[in-house]
């Protein structure tokens, strides 16, 4: 895991916007960076890389950062950034909308289009930025959510920006293996919290519910390694009767089997096509750590997921060139056909 920390604090007061301004852009995207400040205060950026997710951490004094259409031009478009308040108070403006952000709230916004962020006064909050891909999400799905304020406290949205809380707060002890994995946990429940926003998550069904679902698929997603996870398991940490558990996946389209081996089957994908020495974890072991305990049940899934077998898909992918698609760094996963 990569560290990096950088303060403008003990730089000369004339050459401290110059800095912060490349500081920034280097951080996270080609931005423009205008501080408010005659003489620029103290500012510090941690960042660390976790699985897909880069965590930063900035507190700074007053700015306005603007991504442009010629700050697009140069790059990084292909990069969403969750942006946790921790201090102070932010405007974001995207897609025609402002959310008014206060500690505790987060917005996502999209590199691919201009936004505005606003910091009036003195601030510190933790950026989360993530490929795009590695949500899985739809141009339209992402539109929804850009310019609009998420809610820490309650819901999903609070589920979420406690889980990312934890996270940031932690990263630093976890070895690489189990930071990939949490990042990943992460990252799906982005997804999930981007498509609730755009009403694709159960919209007809009540509020308690859809963060009941929420809070099932967390801790699904967390446990997906343990091959007694069950339904009835599930269903006694949320204190709910297993024919409720089923209930909320039956909204969904799926049920509860259906979900938990897709996601099995796609962290087994995107590990298999991760780069790596020739040899590489055996197959089986890799399926054995997501929660498979017969290895012919996993080939099986696997090709009817995905229409070829772990072994085809791991030599395949490690002929793609880096980066390409459906080499692990994202991409939503097939119908998987049975449970």
């Amino acid at each position: 895991m990569s560290v990096v920390e950088a303060t403008i604090l003990p730089l000369p007061p004339g050459e401290r916007a110059e800095y912060w301004h490349a500081l920034v852009s280097g951080t996270f995207i080609p931005l423009d960076v205008r501080l408010h400040e005659p003489v620029p205060s103290a500012g510090t950026i941690t960042s660390r890389s976790l699985g897909p997710l880069q965590i930063s951490e900035v507190e700074a004094g007053p700015q306005t950062v603007d991504r442009s259409a010629r700050r697009i031009a140069q790059g990084g478009g292909e990069y969403l950034t969750v942006t946790l308040q921790r201090r102070g108070t932010a405007r974001l403006t995207q897609d025609g909308r402002q959310a008014l952000v206060g500690p505790g709230s987060f917005t996502c916004s999209d590199a691919g289009r201009p936004y505005l962020r606003e910091q009036p006064d003195a601030f510190r909050f933790t950026a989360f930025r993530v490929h795009r891909t590695s949500l899985g999400v739809s141009d339209d799905d992402l539109r929804a959510a850009t310019g609009t304020l998420f809610d820490g406290v309650s819901g999903t949205s609070g589920l979420v920006a406690a889980f990312l809380g934890r996270l940031a707060r932690q990263a630093a002890g976890f070895d690489p293996h189990t930071g990939h994995r949490l990042a990943l946990t992460a990252c799906d429940l982005l997804a999930l919290l981007v498509r609730e926003r755009r009403g694709r998550l159960a919209p007809r069904a009540p509020e308690h519910a859809r963060g009941m679902l929420a809070r099932v698929q967390e801790y699904v997603l967390l446990h997906l390694g343990d091959p007694g996870l069950c339904p009835e398991r599930v269903a006694a940490a949320h204190h709910v009767s297993v024919r409720y558990l089923h209930g909320l996946f039956h909204a969904e389209g799926t049920t509860l089997g259906r979900w938990v081996l897709r996601e099995r089957l796609e962290r087994c994908r995107r590990e298999l096509a991760r780069p790596g020495p020739a040899a590489g974890p055996a197959v089986a072991a890799v399926a054995q750590r997501w929660g498979f305990v017969s290895p012919s049940h996993f080939s099986r899934s696997f090709r009817a997921a995905y229409g070829t077998s772990p072994r085809e898909w791991r030599a395949a992918a490690r002929l793609r060139p880096a980066g390409g698609p459906g080499d692990g760094a994202g991409g939503s996963a097939a119908p998987v056909a049975g449970a």
